[in-house]
């Protein structure tokens, strides 16, 4: 799993939308493995297999890019304008973690109950830890991101976009979206209904982030309006 991101990483340019997240996904990655190992998590073996059956989901979108198949929605916006020159780094990392935590946790939640026979509340505490290892995580690739020193960042529009965005609000849900999927596991139809329009109203937020913004940096008068 590692090896693959590792991989990926030496693979891609290092501006491409994709390679962005990547990056990003690798540093949460080998956070949360030394994490397991350090014995962070109550129950190993579920911190494991929700570890890598999160992954899996990223990965099978990569690759399903990759062969010219059509990757999830919520992977669609990040994969059409992993290259586009207007899009900041930033917005391509956060886009692939709305993706990922907004969709595929909350499929790899339910994967992880299949595969351990066990009910979404046993999770609980494992989903938790690796939510508060995303959340401290966040400010930092904000930080490391974001362009320009702090005057600019108020009257950059790239500041207001990312506002409305929350990582802690799209753990929540992915949690109730995760329980919500348990539930109607019996119901295939209804399940499938519920995965598919989840999977667009988190595409639709991944192409909202993805806005194609201005470079203010440039402007000289902008320290003028903000003194």
């Amino acid at each position: 799993m590692i090896a693959r991101m590792r991989a990926l990483a030496a693979h891609l340019p290092p501006k491409d939308g994709v390679a962005v997240f990547n990056r990003v996904y690798l540093t949460v990655t080998e956070t949360v493995d030394r994490a397991i190992d350090d014995g962070r998590f109550r129950d190993r073996a579920a911190a494991v297999t929700l570890d890598v059956r999160f992954a899996e989901r990223y990965l099978t979108a990569v690759d399903a890019a990759a062969c010219g198949l059509r990757p999830p929605a919520c992977w669609g916006p990040l994969l059409q304008f992993r290259r586009h020159p207007g899009v900041r780094p930033l917005q391509f990392a956060l886009a692939g973690i709305n993706a990922h935590i907004g969709h595929d946790l909350a499929l790899a939640v339910v994967d992880t109950c299949r595969t351990l026979g066990c009910e979404p509340d046993a999770l609980e505490d494992e989903f938790d830890r690796v939510g508060d290892l995303l959340v401290s995580l966040e400010e930092r690739i904000r930080e490391e991101l974001m362009p320009g020193p702090d005057l600019l960042q108020i009257a950059d529009p790239l500041t207001h976009l990312l506002g409305s965005w929350s990582l802690e609000r799209a753990r929540d849900g992915a949690w109730a979206a995760a329980r919500a999927l348990w539930v109607l596991r019996e119901l295939p139809s209804l399940a499938a209904e519920f995965a598919h329009r989840l999977d667009t109203s988190v595409g639709l937020v991944g192409r909202m982030l993805l806005t194609p913004l201005p470079d203010v940096s440039y402007l000289p008068e902008i320290t003028g309006i903000v003194d």
